[in-house]
């Protein structure tokens, strides 16, 4: 018997697994000296205790949600695994399953054309057979213009398609091939090569030209499909029976549309995709990509292959996830455009340390794009002896659609003229808004939901990170769309936290104690990091401002118990900074966007949810803003803060500058001038002090921007006078209240 080799490998590393416990072991140990400390002052007698009660609680309450916080992340370095694939190894392009491409675009005014369609035309390009390979593009703008422009995105993909497979390019997207100074020729060198070439850069740069165009001209016909909010179905296949190249299948979908109905943003869309491509290809796995996170190396499906093909590999495993990573970072990434972490508190990196501790755990998340799944994980395995009232109250009226469910039907869509017409008449049916009602359908579709769920329910994943990035996308270069894009980010987690579907409710008969808690990271952090950061940022501040010590004199021996927790936490990042191949400047980088973030996009995006719980605020969806400014890009590129943002996000940010500006300077003068004993205050403040100071220095580039900057994108004077006021408001108060 011939012996068989494995597609994937997967390996632990003992190493990190002993220091990541190790150093959470001790540290929990510095934590329960901490809240011993703490709680020993609230039960002395009430004679000895000379520090009001008040602050003392608000701040030993920020201690304890941020250990929380702390304690949670644990879990995602409880067991970090890698893996790696032999896509070499795979069976004959005849025994590969079939696969279907999800992209989705909701605003061509904040999503360039040229951008959607390189990624449209880079999954076309996916080194994978053709006839196995259908790209659906998901229009929620109803736009007439993206429907003009996949159709000239199909023109041109009819050449570049067979040039990548004639000459093995390992750059699958246009725009990136043409642009970039690295040689991706393959073994090609020759004059026949270099004339090909050309004429295919002149193509692309008529293409452009051509997208442009149709965006920029008006719209000629079917006016009413312009309406983003009202706009019936549209769908129509692009490629035709007779094109002559082996080309992927290409379809245009949007969906209807009504004022009067709820259609769930992205995951409404994606749920219409997901039906609609069973009744025209139902391919067993889906690749779901967003519109501007191009395929970077046409190898992406073979690798997620060595998984799903692979005879070790288990059933159950639902989803292999690629991280998110973007070609648009700046050497500085004042941003944290990298997302190396979720939500910070030790703030690190979600490509290099969290997904490979989820994945030792169960598997990663879904994270909305860069996934591919199997569609009986989304839709569940049924067969003939099914109740088919069940199935449509569960998938809706269409008797084809249940049809496919069953029996598992492979449709013939391009070879039978009549099933193609009659496919396109029942997709157009399962596209209405309507289609949903009384149904199940779409009421939990959220990407954290999906993922959670699906692991409760026994399912795998897998998190594979190759050395050549497989996916690439833009990234936002200014502060404003950078603090909109979190604030959307942070609702979604956060519902998920406030509901019933709490994983620390919804998960633990299910799942594993670890994967719980990795999930309750997610779900919490971005609560957990703005409750705890306006709590450190505020309160030691007014006691600092009023004279009032929240921590021991340096010569107590309590004093250690803080001075050892926050070295532990600096020492603990920069060794995963370091160990990733990172500079020293990230670990700065991070916790700065990390403090920004914090009192701007989580509060923001947590109290949105608290307000749409109570019914008094609509969830809303913005698109991130990917149109490009180039001199906000000189500017990121430079690593200086772009302010043009708006008062919402300066006015919380600044007044927390100015309130630690505040303590910072009166403490100083009251210790070197007006205090007798200068050197007791000192020692006696020291603590507050340092926290000032630090925060200060952390976020020095928002006092350069009020004060020291005069160019178009420092801070508005407008914005820092409202912050004065608050500020003022917010030391008046407390002094009324802790004096």
């Amino acid at each position: 018997m011939e012996k068989s080799f494995p597609l994937h490998e997967c390996h632990v590393n003992k190493v990190t697994i002993i220091i990541n416990r190790t150093h959470a072991i001790l540290h929990s140990i510095a934590i329960l000296f901490l809240i011993h400390y703490r709680l020993s002052f609230l039960f002395q007698h009430p004679q000895n205790i000379t520090i009001p009660t008040l602050p003392w609680l608000l701040i030993f309450v920020s201690e304890l949600i941020l250990s929380f916080a702390w304690f949670l992340q644990q879990a995602c370095r409880w067991r970090p695994v890698y893996r790696n694939v032999f896509p070499e190894r795979l069976p004959a392009d005849d025994k590969l399953p079939a696969i279907d491409v999800f992209i989705c675009t909701a605003d061509p005014n904040k999503e360039p054309s040229v951008d959607v369609m390189n990624t449209v035309i880079s999954a076309m390009a996916l080194d994978y057979p053709p006839e196995k390979l259908h790209v659906y593009i998901s229009d929620d703008a109803g736009s007439n213009a993206t429907l003009r422009c996949t159709k000239e995105a199909w023109n041109f993909a009819k050449y570049w398609v067979p040039f990548r497979r004639k000459y093995g390019l390992v750059t699958a997207c246009p725009d990136v091939y043409f642009s970039s100074s690295e040689d991706d020729n393959g073994d090609y060198k020759g004059s026949e090569f270099k004339a090909e070439r050309k004429k295919m850069e002149e193509k692309y740069e008529f293409l452009k030209q051509r997208l442009r165009k149709i965006v920029e001209g008006p719209f000629t016909t079917n006016v009413a499909i312009n309406n983003t909010r009202d706009h019936p179905t549209i769908i129509e296949v692009i490629n035709k029976e007779e094109d002559e190249v082996k080309m992927p299948q290409l379809i245009y979908v949007s969906r209807e549309k009504r004022p009067s109905h709820n259609h769930n943003f992205k995951a409404g869309a994606l749920n219409v995709l997901l039906r609609v491509s069973a009744i025209i290809s139902n391919s067993s796995y889906i690749l779901v990509l967003d519109c501007d996170m191009y395929c970077n190396d046409p190898t992406s499906a073979r690798k997620a292959m060595c998984f799903y093909c692979d005879s070790q590999t288990p059933s159950s495993l639902a989803f292999v996830q690629f991280p998110q990573t973007f070609r648009n970072i700046s050497q500085d990434d004042i941003y944290d455009n990298q997302v190396r972490f979720a939500f910070k508190v030790d703030n690190w990196i979600f490509c290099k340390v969290h997904w490979y501790g989820f994945d030792g755990v169960g598997g990663p998340i879904i994270t909305g794009s860069n996934f591919y799944i199997k569609r009986e994980a989304l839709l569940g395995s049924f067969n003939k002896q099914q109740d088919y009232m069940a199935l449509r109250r569960l998938f809706g009226p269409s008797n084809d659609f249940i049809k496919i469910l069953v029996e598992d039907y492979k449709p013939c869509f391009i070879k039978d003229g009549e099933s193609s017409r009659m496919s396109l008449e029942n997709a157009n049916i399962l596209a209405s808004c309507s289609y949903e009602n009384q149904t199940v359908w779409g009421s939990k579709a959220k990407d954290y939901f999906t993922g959670l769920n699906l692991h409760r329910k026994g399912w795998k994943s897998v998190y594979l990170n190759p050395e050549r990035q497989q996916f690439l996308g833009a990234n936002t270069t200014n502060l404003n769309d950078s603090l909109i894009q979190w604030t959307r980010w942070t609702s979604g987690p956060v519902t998920i936290a406030l509901s019933r579907f709490c994983p620390l409710i919804y998960g633990p008969l299910k799942m594993s104690l670890v994967q719980v808690l990795c999930y309750s990271e997610l779900a919490f952090m971005p609560l957990l990091s703005c409750l705890s950061l306006w709590g450190f940022a505020v309160i030691p501040q007014l006691c600092l401002f009023n004279g009032i010590p929240l921590y021991p004199k340096v010569s107590d021996p309590n004093f250690n118990i803080f001075s050892v927790i926050l070295v532990s936490s600096i020492l603990k990042s920069l060794y995963e900074v370091v160990t990733t191949g990172e500079q020293l400047k990230v670990w700065r980088n991070e916790w700065r966007i990390w403090m920004m973030r914090s009192v701007t996009s989580y509060t923001y995006g947590c109290l949105d949810v608290i307000l749409n719980k109570l019914g008094m605020k609509e969830a809303t969806f913005l698109p991130t803003n990917k149109v490009t400014d180039d001199e906000q890009v000189k500017l990121y590129e430079m690593g200086v803060f772009d302010f043009r943002t708006a008062t919402m996000f300066l006015a919380p940010l600044v007044t927390v500058i100015l309130i630690n500006i505040a303590a910072f300077v009166g403490a100083v003068v009251k210790a070197l001038v007006v205090d007798d004993d200068g050197d007791q205050y000192w020692e006696k403040m020291f603590g507050q002090m340092f926290l000032s100071f630090f925060i200060l220095i952390s976020n020095f580039a928002v006092i350069e921007g009020m004060i020291i900057r005069r160019d178009k994108a420092k801070i508005p004077l407008s914005s820092t006078l409202w912050s004065v006021v608050f500020s003022m408001f917010i030391l008046l108060i407390g002094t009324v209240i802790l004096c």
